[in-house]
């Protein structure tokens, strides 16, 4: 990853500073850009009469804010960079600041990827429409290329997505790929997301049944592992820093799930559990965990609910319970589980094990509305 070729855009925030006579901010830097954060600090403090804090702690995501804690010190405005705005309540002046990578890599080593996952798309419309219900043979038959899922599908468009750093590339890569016979849509997710074609971790809320395959630009498999396992379809990765061309391989994601169905046989005979309550702004669902430990009563099981700002395993583990239900950040449980001594599981595998939802229905990935 070249830093240099970031742009941080520092300006409309020291305008703001300098309009509000700002004396001290907070900067709240992603783990990846932390390598650069000093020199952002000069550039804020040279270019404004305001003292910088930087909120040195891990940065997850714009779901990770650090304003009970700045505004106890006095800060008085939170300049959050690399991430942006959620649907949530920050409680104190915020400044969300996106950082655009300049990478364009070509099309040339994704064409012929994407070109067969359009094939799989367009055979899979065809299989959709000849089977009208799905029992237990169909449905493994299916298991690999659609999450053990049949969704509803009425197209096989190209859906272009990406992370934020490279979301300012969507409109001019969506006239390439259409100029090389692609139907392409940037898909528009819900509040949780700001911009067209925006993925999260924890939310992928702009699929339709009018996408058949994907693809992403971006790095690393984070976003394209909860891209696959929430919606099923073929998935193509453009990497703007390293030009690398790839597909999320469909043996990743078969070995996740049948991590994830392990963890659902291992807590089958488990009586007591701890709910994980996440104390992040964007990551509290205290009604989920209270319906989980509603569930487990309902079925003669004990569940403690468990208030963390950080999910660890050094912070959980030595609790005497026989398993954990996550509702924290949803890909804790997925990205993390190997980490734990007990099983760490997701409400929705809770219910599976439970009875009150079937795995042969198809995997459900865990999101924040």
């Amino acid at each position: 990853m070249d830093l240099d070729r970031h742009d941080f855009q520092l300006d409309e925030l020291v305008e703001r500073i300098k309009k509000n006579d700002h004396r001290l901010i907070a900067l709240q830097v992603p783990e990846g850009l932390k390598m650069q954060a000093l020199e952002m600090m000069d550039e804020i403090e040279d270019e404004s009469a305001a003292k910088v804090v930087l909120a040195a702690d891990p940065c997850y995501g714009a779901c990770d804010l650090v304003h009970d804690k700045m505004r106890a010190m006095g800060v008085e405005l939170v300049a959050h960079m690399g991430h942006s705005q959620m649907n949530i309540d920050s409680g104190m002046p915020t400044e969300f600041i996106p950082v655009k990578y300049d990478g364009e890599p070509g099309l040339e080593d994704i064409f012929p990827i994407i070109s067969s996952h359009r094939e799989l798309a367009i055979n899979r419309l065809k299989n959709l429409k000849e089977i009208q219900t799905v029992n237990d043979e169909n449905s493994k038959e299916k298991f690999l290329d659609a999450v053990g899922r049949i969704a509803p599908l009425t197209n096989y468009k190209l859906g272009l997505v990406g992370s934020i750093q490279h979301l300012h590339l969507l409109e001019e890569y969506k006239g390439r790929l259409e100029k090389l016979g692609f139907e392409v849509e940037i898909p528009v997710g819900g509040d949780r997301l700001s911009f067209p074609g925006q993925v999260l971790g924890c939310n992928y809320s702009g699929d339709s049944p009018e996408i058949g395959h994907y693809l992403f630009l971006g790095s690393g498999d984070f976003h394209p592992i909860g891209l696959v396992l929430h919606t099923g379809k073929p998935l193509a990765i453009l990497d703007p820093y390293t030009n690398e061309a790839r597909e999320m391989s469909l043996k990743v994601i078969e070995k996740i799930l049948r991590q994830r169905f392990g963890l659902i046989m291992a807590i089958d005979r488990a009586k007591s559990f701890g709910i994980l309550i996440g104390e992040k702004p964007g990551q509290m669902r205290r009604n989920l965990a209270i319906r989980m430990k509603r569930l487990l009563e309902k079925h003669g099981k004990k569940g403690y609910l468990l208030a963390l700002d950080h999910v660890g395993p050094e912070l959980i583990n030595f609790y005497p319970v026989d398993a954990f239900v996550n509702t924290a950040c949803p890909r804790i449980a997925i990205d993390d589980s190997t980490r734990y001594e007990k099983p760490l599981i997701t409400p929705y595998e809770l219910e599976v094990s439970l009875g009150e939802k079937k795995w042969e229905a198809g995997y459900q990935f865990d999101e924040i509305p």
